[in-house]
């Protein structure tokens, strides 16, 4: 499977390749103290709530589910191992949940394309809203260093949790989000 990612990174050029080489770097071989909390997005941020598309390229402002109840964005990508990894978490927050909680799965715009990504959601389907970060505004207004980045907003949009790689306890941070909406 890596040699299939590394001949489509270099038809996209050497810029491409550099950057995904460096995010897969930060995402497997990170210490675990640097895949949660030290990377992203500071606890207590409050992050722009940019506009992004939905898979058939219709504008969706992320101010619409921001502020409104805990939400949790994954920055995500099929071609992700570490993504795959943290499914199982994803899938616990939607089970315990459900629609309490506004779960974005951000499909960022490298190496994969939004029919790609239809593609592979019918095959892997997974809970919550799959948006399209075409132009990377999700990443810059989130500061989201590499794919598998997760960002857990409490129910006012404040940061109560950011983190990256496959040892993330996406259930605990979510509880800690849901706490602070019940004001506790």
């Amino acid at each position: 499977m890596t040699g299939s990612i590394s001949a489509r990174l270099r038809r996209r050029g050497p810029r491409a390749a550099v950057l995904a080489a460096a995010t897969f770097a930060l995402a497997a071989s990170a210490p675990a103290a640097l895949r949660a909390q030290d990377i992203g997005l500071p606890l207590g941020a409050t992050p722009e709530a940019v506009q992004v598309e939905d898979l058939d390229g219709n504008p969706v402002d992320l101010a619409q589910f921001i502020g409104k109840k805990p939400v949790v964005i994954e920055f995500w990508a099929t071609w992700c191992p570490v993504c795959r990894a943290l499914e199982p978490e994803i899938h616990a927050v939607h089970e315990r949940w459900g629609d309490d909680v506004e779960l974005i799965i951000m499909a960022i715009a490298v190496n994969q394309s939004q029919r790609a990504v239809k593609r592979h959601l019918e095959r892997h389907p997974l809970p919550g809203r799959v948006l399209w970060d075409t132009r990377g505004r999700a990443t810059r207004a989130f500061q989201a260093p590499t794919t598998s980045y997760i960002v857990v907003l409490d129910a006012q949009g404040r940061v109560v949790y950011s983190g990256a790689g496959e040892e993330q306890d996406v259930v605990a941070a979510v509880e800690k989000a849901v706490g602070a909406a019940a004001g506790g």
